[in-house]
């Protein structure tokens, strides 16, 4: 029994830190190692002021023993070894713990966004929701490395601080925690201010990066139609949006540095007047004013990175929270739990009093009900918006049905995990869709383990065999984007040899040969005869005439089923097929979508969106 990738795994949490605190715990003993070596190294690095304290009292004490020195001066120089130690260690560790988990986090997205159904792909660019899984996993990576190397270290130096100062005047201890106090407050308060202006910079970059890559995929459309000066136009109109909505949250980060620039300024020249002023008195060393001073400067400075470090990844968690607030959604057609993983191996389909609207309302199908035993050839036809490829889509579970149920050897098939059923079906679209890989591993793609044999094999069956041998490196050729580099015929038949492959009971042929030429079509008529042997066949059928060898021909209008028999009887009868059946005869269309003069076009609502996404 086979698992399913994402078993096992929770859905994406949408809230920030609880999405980043799961990986967290992914790695808790490495990310623990991690915070105690920098909590050390900050602690290093607050005992060398103190060090320089005790050179500084040594050398102002005088006296005829002036070797008291080098003893503060070893333990200076000690406490700088060790600390460049451990930052280099932290540094090992933040590298391997971040990457790996960027790492999860884009592959554990993705798994998650695969799982939603086909009509989330319709709402939204494809180059967005890419680009959206890279933005969230370098959002993460960035609070994370902010948190590591700009706001833990001044913390610790804060605390630190606290302690020293405590020793010498407990006062300017509690001075120091008053200011820093309320340069928190004033800088955090400010950074919520602003996060709906960062929230928008990303749900703005994400837009613009989904338009720029649906642009490029579209290459060819736009030369054909000579579109390059509006389409330049258009994005710069985009890139110009963007630019606005960055410039805001840009300039929200530049007043967070002028207000923490003014409020350090005034703690700083506080604290060190003090110092003066207590030294004048008597009641301080000039070690301990070189002290109070370098803390005061040390903290000045990390402050001014924790300010910083704190708006920015406010910033961060904007993008996150608007980036997880698309992809994290919450699938809408989820596993059962316990679902079958076994796949079904008969083939036997029963649609009972189906029920199907689009999401726009629009009804498709209404107590629909067929039956197809297992190894019927079936193809179905009808004018365009009848219900062909949804019922396709339907028995895929690309979507489910709102009423009754689908059925396949006896089961629902939402009894099935949605891998098992689909694992059934060997699907052989109009339009076969192939990687920027090479033709081997673009066939193999039908079972993953087949082995090169069995993938040549395929190919033969498909009648691939002789057009990929004059392929530069025959099957090793990389395939352009899309399959761009091979003809609309090569590419079905790479679909074809896909299908053979799977080996599934099941066979689906959505218009699998709608767009080809006469050539190419026998070629993939030939290779469909031999696919189609012992299994279970619906085809939606562009041309009738390929639908001639079929045991049975289904006739659909308006979602019901108005003709059921084998093609012989339909073309005899008078009925839609025949009308068809002579339209095609007569060259008015070669799609079986065309409608007779008489048809109500108010069915007409185009293709599923699952199609046309």
């Amino acid at each position: 029994m086979t698992q399913s990738p994402d078993s096992g795994r929770r859905p994406p949490s949408a809230k920030p830190l609880r999405f980043i605190a799961h990986y967290l715990r992914r790695r808790a003993w490495s990310f623990g190692l991690l915070g105690a070596v920098v909590i050390l190294a900050g602690s290093c690095a607050v005992a060398v002021q103190w060090a320089m304290k005790l050179i500084v009292d040594a050398m102002a004490a005088g006296g005829a023993d002036r070797s008291a020195i080098w003893m503060p001066f070893w333990l200076f120089l000690g406490l700088i070894a060790f600390e460049s130690a451990l930052w280099r260690s932290a540094g090992w560790l933040g590298c391997r713990n971040i990457i790996a988990t960027g790492v999860d986090i884009r592959t554990d997205l993705f798994t998650h966004l695969l799982g939603h159904p086909m009509r989330y792909f319709s709402r939204h660019l494809s180059g967005a929701l890419g680009s959206r899984i890279t933005a969230t996993a370098g959002a993460t990576g960035a609070i994370l490395s902010a948190f590591i190397w700009n706001i833990l270290p001044p913390l610790i130096d804060f605390i630190g601080a606290v302690v020293l100062l405590t020793i010498v005047d407990p006062r300017m201890a509690l001075a120091l925690i008053g200011f820093v106090f309320v340069v928190a407050v004033i800088i955090v308060m400010f950074g919520i201010r602003g996060r709906h202006l960062h929230r928008a910079y990303g749900k703005e970059a994400a837009h613009v990066g989904g338009e720029l890559v649906d642009t490029v995929s579209n290459a060819w459309t736009v030369k054909a139609f000579s579109a390059l000066g509006r389409e330049r136009e258009r994005l710069l109109n985009a890139f110009q949006t963007e630019a606005r909505v960055q410039r805001k949250s840009w300039m929200h980060l530049e007043k967070a540095r002028l207000i923490h620039d003014v409020c350090l300024l005034l703690m700083a020249g506080t604290m060190l007047a003090w110092a003066l002023k207590s030294w004048q008195a008597g009641s301080l060393t000039a070690g301990d004013v070189v002290l109070v001073s370098t803390l005061t400067f040390r903290i000045l400075h990390g402050s001014r990175d924790l300010g910083l470090a704190l708006v920015g990844t406010t910033q961060e968690f904007g993008v996150i929270s608007e980036m997880l607030g698309v992809v994290a959604e919450q699938h809408a057609l989820p596993d059962k739990p316990g679902a079958l993983q076994t796949p079904p191996r008969d083939g036997h389909i029963v649609f009972s009093n189906i029920s199907y609207a689009h999401p726009d309302g629009h009804k498709v199908l209404d107590g629909f009900d067929l039956e197809i035993p297992q190894g019927q050839k079936v193809g179905l036809v009808g004018p365009s918006g009848g219900g062909k490829s949804t019922l396709l889509g339907l028995l895929q579970r690309l979507d489910d049905v709102q009423a009754g149920q689908i059925s396949i050897d006896g089961r629902p098939i939402t009894e099935y995990s949605q891998d098992s059923l689909r694992s059934a079906i060997a699907v052989v679209p109009q339009e076969v869709s192939l990687f920027r890989r090479s033709v081997l591993e673009n066939i193999r793609y039908g079972r993953p383990e087949a082995s090169d044999e069995e993938v040549r094999r395929a190919a033969v069956q498909a009648r691939c065999e002789a057009f990929i041998q004059r392929l530069p490196n025959g099957y090793d050729t990389v395939l352009g984007e899309r399959g761009a580099t091979l003809s609309g015929g090569q590419r079905q038949r790479i679909g074809l040899a896909r299908a053979f492959l799977k080996d599934a009971p099941i066979l689906v042929l959505d218009e699998a040969t709608s767009a080809l030429d006469s050539h190419s079509e026998k070629e993939v008529q030939r290779a469909l005869i031999r696919l189609m042997r012992k299994r279970t066949v619906i085809a939606v059928a562009h041309r009738l005439s390929t639908l001639e060898s079929f045991d049975r021909v289904i006739v659909l209008d308006k979602g019901r089923i108005v003709q059921d028999g084998l093609p012989a009887d339909l073309k005899a009868a008078d009925g839609l097929f025949r009308r068809l059946w002579e339209l095609q005869s007569l060259g008015v269309s070669g799609d079986t979508s065309a409608e007779p003069e008489d048809a109500d076009h108010s069915a007409d609502v185009g293709e599923p969106y699952w199609r046309t996404s």
